[in-house]
């Protein structure tokens, strides 16, 4: 499922690098697209939260008098979503795009010739082949797990050793002057502001340029996260449940106030969950998907600002 979502995203970044010529430029695109088709979801999604804090005050009610009947609260807690036509399970429609969008982009700056090109898979394993024979691969810290990323930045070797072959006159097959004839499509311009989005952090310890953009992403997901988190205090402090009226000790009261209901409770893990994880794959994959999730999380706090005024103006 992800290969075939990562095939259908590769049209789109191929569209984009073939209108500007530059691999960056063409992700910076593809990402600010993507969030303007998430677009209608994301506004549903913060009206979901904003309703959910405003049930906060009804949900606590009903959790303190319940709390010793699970059957009933659970009972009670359906009916109220269903009333409100609030799914307690609706931020998980977001955490599964977010997840097919991580793979998917994973799988496109891992195998761009694959999913970007559309280069067929017997060419790509000949300009393979080509690399091992001639010893290109010794040292290359693409040969392995990134291969088509070694095939691009060593295309120049692989069209001059092929077009030594033609001169010397050696016998070609229909594959090899197919590959020839294609060869110029392996060249993909990576360079976006002086930074190779080719290489891997990982692999290219020595330079530190490749450690500008996944700062760049930590720092915006702190942003995003931080906001993320005032936005639910204004929220939660401006729908401050009413104290409920009924015997019992403080204890009971605190634990009660203490209640995180699903919805919150998903985002919440979400909210932390996939930063971790972006950074940890963003370490060990080319720059290019660093700089889409870096990207992502920028239009993400602009989109969460613009969103979080206009829904807030609509309730004035």
């Amino acid at each position: 499922m992800i290969a075939f979502f990562a095939n259908i995203f590769g049209y789109v970044l191929n569209f984009f690098y073939e209108l500007v010529g530059n691999y960056g430029i063409a992700i910076i695109l593809f990402c600010l697209a993507i969030k303007i088709i998430m677009l209608p979801l994301s506004i549903k999604q913060q009206k979901s939260l904003k309703k959910n804090y405003k049930l906060q005050n009804e949900m606590k009610q009903i959790q303190f008098k319940y709390k010793n009947d699970p059957e009933k609260l659970n009972q009670a807690t359906i009916e109220l979503y269903k009333r409100e036509k609030l799914s307690p399970f609706s931020g998980c429609l977001s955490a599964i795009i977010q997840l097919v969008l991580l793979f998917s982009v994973f799988y496109m700056v891992k195998e761009p010739l694959t999913y970007v090109k559309k280069i067929d898979t017997e060419a790509i394993n000949f300009y393979v082949n080509v690399l091992t024979e001639n010893n290109l691969t010794q040292g290359n810290a693409y040969s392995g797990a990134y291969q088509e990323i070694a095939v691009i930045n060593q295309a120049d070797k692989i069209k001059e050793i092929e077009e030594n072959k033609v001169e010397e006159g050696q016998e070609q097959s229909e594959q090899e002057k197919k590959a020839i004839e294609n060869i110029d499509e392996l060249y993909i311009n990576m360079n976006f502001l002086g930074i190779d989005l080719s290489k891997v952090p990982t692999q290219s310890l020595n330079d530190y340029r490749v450690y500008i953009i996944p700062v760049l992403y930590v720092i915006s997901s702190f942003i995003s996260m931080r906001l993320a988190t005032s936005m639910q205090k204004q929220a939660s402090k401006k729908n401050e449940p009413i104290e409920i009226n009924a015997e019992g000790d403080n204890k009971d009261q605190k634990e009660e106030k203490e209640e995180i209901d699903p919805l919150a409770q998903a985002n919440k893990n979400m909210s932390l969950i996939m930063p971790i994880m972006s950074i940890a794959i963003s370490l060990i994959a080319p720059l290019g998907l660093a700089l889409y999730w870096l990207m992502n999380n920028i239009l993400m706090i602009i989109e969460k600002l613009i969103l979080n005024k206009v829904l807030k103006n609509e309730e004035e």
